[in-house]
């Protein structure tokens, strides 16, 4: 409590990705001014004058919080690039990576349900901020949400990014491929802004694309716009009764994140994706550094990886660890397990529409679908399936994820435990995998990720991850994500 009685308002903090609450709750215009505010005088100490871009997604009022947001930049003394419309959080890291802008606010809470709302802040190359940064935004923000927000009159027109990103993303990309195979591609961009970027980018490379739910819907169809395999049935449907070469993409609803299907429309798991993309860049010798991979992502991954003789780091949940590879020289591509891609050729941030080309470019240069791909890497590697599944977070499964930590299992299942890390929750090493369990750092939920050598195995470990999380046995646990 504050002198006289008066309640503290309630801090800012940001998450693995940028800030985000529900709307009205968490997220209100005056917490939204005083965190840009936050963003205003970190970045103003840093670089004087400073040209920021402002952009939103589909979400509700982000093209109002978006203008406040400009205003309060301006107040600051910096120049706001306002971006054209709703664009993809790939859009606005591109162009930062293009030098169009020293660092962007991009409005969009990516994946999460429509009700609601965050803020991503992206600096140098496009990366997200690291946590010395974001901890630094968030103490001027909370001293911004004791005063009055000062703005300032807006100059200039909003700027056409889509376009220069498209120029960009189809450089990166083997047009030749397209021209040797007609590629059927099925995409679904679950409302979300990869709507007219992916699919557009697709037809100009060449390939027949059939796109669902391209139109604005703030509510995403009425659940969360995230591409997991139960979100996709649509998609799944089509891409099974299509004939020739074909694949399923998707993406999320700022199009950061993405999802694969093989030409029967089976979803692939997201580690498996990030071993063909690895392997397909690195053959056409496009990957000349290292590979940058979470803790939860797939060890299919890091041994193909390896194969072209790159260099492989793990680290952290939260693709700013990861980016901070690409800035330090280290690395090529950065891979997370939910869908999360990056080549630093592009920007440094993830990209699930720059994924979602490349995965049609091996289809097409291969001739063949995705599934006989990924099988021929299962042949020469070993077998790997990696997957992830949650609970929400209540008050008994916080407690028991303290007391794990606490006291580690000396076993999962069957599998005796070989290493204990406490680095990003308990992660267990396993003679064939690992288990992980943490705390969402976007959503109230508790994640469970496992690694086993057959999809029944991570069944098995994924449901055990779920007893550790409960009180009582017996349970059924969710189904896995694939």
């Amino acid at each position: 409590m504050e002198e006289g009685g008066v309640a503290a308002p309630r801090p800012i903090r940001f998450g693995t990705s940028g800030w985000r609450g529900v709307l009205g709750d968490e997220f209100t215009f005056a917490r939204a001014r005083a965190t840009v505010r936050g963003v205003g005088e970190w970045l103003s100490a840093r670089a004087p004058r400073a040209r920021v871009l402002v952009a939103h997604d589909r979400r509700f009022l982000g093209e109002r919080f978006a203008e406040q947001a400009a205003g309060v930049l301006a107040g600051c003394g910096l120049r706001p690039l306002r971006a054209r419309g709703a664009i993809a959080t790939p859009v606005a890291a591109h162009a930062l990576r293009a030098g169009r802008a020293q660092a962007a606010l991009v409005f969009t809470a990516s994946h999460n349900p429509p009700e609601y709302q965050g803020l991503k802040v992206l600096g140098a190359g496009g990366a997200s901020l690291s946590t010395e940064e974001t901890r630094r935004i968030e103490g001027l923000a909370d001293a911004a949400l004791r005063r009055e927000v000062p703005t300032a009159p807006l100059r200039g027109r909003p700027r056409d990014l889509v376009e220069p990103y498209l120029e960009a993303l189809l450089a990166c990309v083997d047009a030749r491929a397209f021209r040797r195979r007609r590629l059927a591609v099925h995409y679904d961009a679950l409302h979300g802004v990869g709507a007219g970027v992916l699919d557009e980018a697709l037809r100009r490379l060449g390939a027949r694309v059939e796109a669902l739910r391209l139109e604005a819907d703030p509510c995403f169809g009425g659940a969360a716009p995230d591409p997991l395999p139960e979100r996709l049935l649509g998609l799944r449907r089509a891409v099974a009764r299509g004939h020739g070469l074909r694949l399923g993409l998707a993406t999320d609803g700022d199009a950061d994140r993405f999802a694969a299907l093989d030409a029967d429309g089976t979803p692939l798991r997201e580690s498996d994706a990030l071993a063909l993309l690895v392997d397909h860049l690195a053959r056409s010798g496009r990957l000349q550094r290292g590979v940058a991979l979470s803790f939860a992502t797939g060890s299919l991954v890091e041994r193909v990886a390896r194969s072209h003789g790159l260099s492989v780091t793990r680290h952290p949940i939260g693709f700013k660890y990861l980016a901070a590879r690409f800035l330090a020289g280290e690395a090529d591509v950065a891979g997370e397990e939910s869908g999360g891609f990056a080549w630093s050729r592009l920007s440094f941030d993830k990209d699930g529409i720059l994924a979602g080309c490349l995965l049609a470019e091996l289809v097409a240069a291969s001739h063949a679908p995705l599934g006989a791909r990924l099988r021929e890497l299962v042949r020469r590697f070993g077998p790997s399936a990696c997957g992830r599944t949650a609970l929400d977070a209540d008050a008994r499964a916080l407690a028991a994820l303290a007391a794990r930590l606490e006291d580690p299992p000396a076993r999962v299942g069957r599998s005796p435990v070989r290493a204990v890390s406490k680095q990003d929750g308990l992660h267990l090493a396993l003679d064939d995998g690992f288990l992980l369990l943490r705390a969402s750092g976007t959503e109230p939920r508790l994640r469970i990720y496992a690694e086993a050598p057959d999809a029944a195995g991570l069944s098995r470990r994924l449901a055990a991850g779920c007893r550790l999380l409960r009180d009582t046995r017996g349970d059924r646990a969710p189904r896995a994500r694939r």
